[in-house]
C-alpha cells in the first residue's frame, strides 16, 4: 500500500496565557507584571502519539467529540502547523478548506479572491484563468463574484472555498467540518465531486461529524478522542465504536441529571392537571416510591435505549400500612411537554386489593417505538379517586437513539410494498 498521509506518533502541545491584556504597553511596564501575566502556565495536549495512515486514491473520515483533535489532526496535514513531536508526511499536493473563508480577504472581490486563493495553492494565473469559469459555476456566484466577500453570507463563502479548493486539482484534499453551513443542493454536488475524486484516485480526508456520511463515503474512519487515537478501520466498525462511547458518555450525563433533579425535588401539595404540573415530587407518601429503574434489553439499567427496543420501568414502592386503596401510573413526554403515552392501572381496569410493606411494580414495554429523541418520565402510585401517595413528575430523563431519522414522536411497525414498476437502487 502507498501512501498518501501519514502521521507516526504525532503529538501537539498548545500552550494557554492567561493574564490579562493591557490598553498599552506603558501600563504594563508600570504594573511591572508583563513577563509573569504573558508566561505560558499550562500546557494543552491537543493530540497524543497519533499514528495513522491513509492510501493514495482513498478517502477517510476523522470523527470524534468536539475537542478531541480532528481539526488539529488536519491542520498538521496541511502544514498549517508543526507537531511538537513525531514527523507528519504527505505525498502530492494538497488543497485545503479547513476554515470558513480562510484566505479570503474581505475587502476585495470574490474575482480577486479566487485568483489569490489559486495562486496561493499553487496554480499560475493562467491556470487560474482557464479554470475561472468552472469555478465560479461550481460555486453558484456568478452575480456576486465582484462583489466584497465581505458582503457575502457564510453559505456563500464556503461555497466560492470549497470551488477554488477542488479546481485546483489536488492529490490530497482536505476538508473540515465546512459543508455543514452548505444547502442540501450544494451539499450533493460536494458528494458528487468526492466521488468523481475518487474515481481519479485521488486522495480525500474529512473531518465530519455526519456519521452517515463517514459511512457511505469513506474507505476507512479514524476516531480521535481527548487527542489520542481509539480506533481505525472499517466505517461501519469505528462509528459503531464511537456511538458506544457515546451512548455511555450520555448514560453518566443522564443519571447525573436524573439524581440530580430527585434530590432537588421539594415535596409539594397537589398537582392539579397533570400535563399542566412542572417539575417536582408531591403526596403523603403514605405510599412511598422508593426507586425507579429503567431496564434495557441486556437486563441492565439505562439511561439510552435505541427504537425498538425491549425496556422495563422498574418502581421500588413502600407502604408504611397496609392499604387496598392504590392505583399505579406511568407517563412519557418529550422534550416539548407533550405527552406521548400514559395509562395507569385503574385505566387498565385492574381492581386493588392489597399492598402491604416493600414491594415491586414492573412495568414493562415489548418495543419502545418512538422515534429518536429526549424523554421525561412520570411516575406515581395514588388513590382511587386521584390524591397522590407519591407523585414524581418530570423526573427521569432518557433518551431514545435511532440511524433512522423520523419525523414525530411515534415510530409504529410498517412496511412498505409497491408496485413492479415503481424501484429503488
Amino acid at each position: 500500500m502507498t501512501s498518501a498521509i501519514e502521521l507516526d506518533h504525532v503529538s501537539k502541545i498548545y500552550r494557554r496565557y492567561t493574564g490579562r491584556q493591557f490598553a498599552t504597553l506603558k501600563s504594563a511596564l508600570l504594573k511591572r507584571s508583563i513577563l509573569r501575566d504573558l508566561q505560558p502556565n499550562e500546557a494543552f495536549l491537543a493530540l497524543k502519539d497519533v499514528s495513522f495512515t491513509v492510501a493514495k486514491g482513498s478517502t477517510v473520515g476523522v470523527i470524534g467529540r468536539n475537542g478531541s483533535g480532528k481539526s488539529t489532526a488536519l491542520k498538521l496535514v496541511a502544514g498549517i502547523t508543526k507537531p511538537t513531536s513525531g514527523t507528519v508526511r504527505v505525498d502530492g499536493r494538497i488543497s485545503a478548506l479547513i476554515e470558513l473563508g480562510a484566505g479570503f480577504h474581505p475587502e476585495i472581490s470574490g474575482r480577486e479572491n479566487v485568483f489569490i486563493n489559486g495562486i496561493m495553492l499553487g496554480l499560475s494565473k493562467r491556470e487560474v484563468e482557464e479554470r475561472f469559469d468552472d469555478i465560479v459555476d461550481f460555486a453558484e456566484l456568478r452575480e456576486f463574484i465582484d462583489a466584497p466577500v465581505k458582503t457575502y453570507s457564510s453559505g456563500m463563502y464556503m461555497r466560492l472555498g470549497f470551488a477554488v479548493a477542488i479546481h485546483v486539482d489536488p492529490e490530497v484534499l482536505l476538508v473540515d467540518e465546512v459543508l455543514a453551513v452548505g444547502d442540501e443542493g450544494f451539499t450533493h454536488k460536494c458528494l458528487d465531486k468526492f466521488g468523481e475524486f475518487r474515481r481519479r484516485g485521488k486522495t480525500v480526508l474529512i473531518v465530519t461529524h455526519s456519521l452517515a456520511l463517514v459511512e457511505r463515503l469513506c474507505d476507512e474512519a479514524v476516531w480521535l478522542d481527548a487527542g489520542e487515537k481509539r480506533a481505525d478501520g472499517d466505517p461501519k466498525r469505528v462509528v459503531d465504536a464511537y456511538l458506544t462511547a457515546v451512548e455511555q458518555t450520555e448514560k453518566q450525563q443522564m443519571a447525573a441529571t436524573t439524581a440530580k433533579a430527585v434530590q432537588a425535588a421539594a415535596p409539594a401539595g397537589p398537582a392539579g392537571d397533570m400535563f399542566q404540573a412542572t417539575e417536582g415530587r408531591w403526596g403523603s407518601r403514605e405510599v412511598e416510591i422508593t426507586s425507579v429503574e429503567l431496564v434495557g434489553p441486556d437486563a441492565t439499567p439505562s439511561f439510552v435505549f435505541h427504537t425498538g427496543d425491549a425496556v422495563s420501568i422498574n418502581l421500588g414502592v413502600r407502604a408504611a400500612q397496609p392499604t387496598s386503596d392504590f392505583v399505579f401510573g406511568i407517563g412519557v413526554f418529550n422534550a416539548d411537554g407533550v405527552c406521548c403515552f400514559g395509562t395507569n392501572t385503574g385505566i387498565e381496569d385492574m381492581t386493588s386489593d392489597r399492598l402491604d410493606g416493600d414491594a415491586t411494580v414492573t412495568f414493562a414495554i415489548d418495543s419502545l417505538d418512538l422515534v429518536e429523541g429526549t424523554y421525561k418520565l412520570d411516575v406515581a402510585v395514588h388513590r382511587g379517586d386521584g390524591a397522590p401517595y407519591d407523585y414524581h413528575r418530570l423526573l427521569y430523563t432518557f433518551r431514545v437513539k435511532s440511524r433512522t431519522h423520523d419525523i414525530g414522536i411515534f415510530r409504529p411497525k410498517h412496511r412498505w410494498t409497491f408496485s413492479s414498476n415503481v424501484r429503488f437502487k
